[in-house]
């Protein structure tokens, strides 16, 4: 009976590897048609027509941004990789959060705005930087590991200014623009809760199977060539649009 146990967890695990790499392949199917921190016209509009404090449509909005935001999910998928401990997962991903936290609003608030080109390319370094500390190697090239808490908040920020500077591009409305920038981002974290839920449960299976550090690998590499490819066609569109 403990076999069959240990044999179906296996094939379990086996069949969320391949689940994961879909997915992956999916995320690079999506890069070369969507931006990373794109708003739907639908959206766009909603944000541009309404004033005053709409609380509700705004969590609804920062939550629905988290869970199809690829770029977010990649490189958060990147910072659990290899967190065994839930203690571990809060710190990291609470120091993301504050990082994205703090420039998205401040950067909305304040008008901050970077060419959207340029902060999603660099969007797309962070997962290249965050497969290849996953890999190891920066042990390897450069002989010692970068702080990877720093980075993890440093890279933060950088997403929480892609995301203000998408948002400033539709001029929303300064009426109820604290109360509505707040809800935002609440919903915000409420979509990485639920992306973190899912991406948590599909580890703990998935690192059951005893090929699990081999498949690990191959998908890092995997999330290396998807953050090249977004950060190739960030600086490509740059290109175009200055010609």
């Amino acid at each position: 009976m403990k076999s069959c146990s240990i044999t179906g967890h296996t094939r379990l695990s086996h069949a969320f590897a391949v689940a994961l790499s879909l997915l992956l392949l999916c995320f690079a199917a999506g890069i070369q048609t969507a931006a990373a921190h794109d708003v739907t016209p639908g959206d766009a509009g909603y944000i541009q027509e309404i004033w005053g404090v709409h609380i509700i449509p705004f969590i609804y909005l920062g939550a629905k941004h988290m869970v199809t935001g690829y770029d977010h999910i990649l490189f958060l998928l990147g910072v659990v990789f290899f967190l065994y401990k839930m203690k571990d997962v809060a710190i990291y991903v609470s120091l993301f959060a504050l990082g994205h936290s703090i420039t998205m609003l401040l950067g909305v608030w304040y008008g901050w705005g970077i060419n959207a080109y340029i902060i999603d390319a660099i969007i797309g370094l962070s997962v290249v930087y965050k497969a290849l500390d996953n890999l190891g190697a920066f042990q390897t090239w450069l002989g010692f590991q970068p702080n990877t808490k720093a980075a993890t908040f440093i890279f933060g920020l950088f997403h929480g200014t892609g995301l203000a500077s998408k948002i400033l591009e539709y001029k929303i409305s300064p009426d109820g623009l604290l109360a509505n920038l707040l809800a935002f981002n609440v919903g915000v974290e409420v979509g990485q809760l639920l992306a973190l839920f899912v991406i948590l449960i599909v580890m703990g299976y998935w690192r059951k199977s005893p090929n699990f550090m081999h498949q690990a690998k191959i998908a890092n590499i995997i999330m290396v060539f998807l953050g090249v490819l977004l950060t190739y066609q960030q600086i490509a569109g740059y290109i175009a649009s200055t010609a």
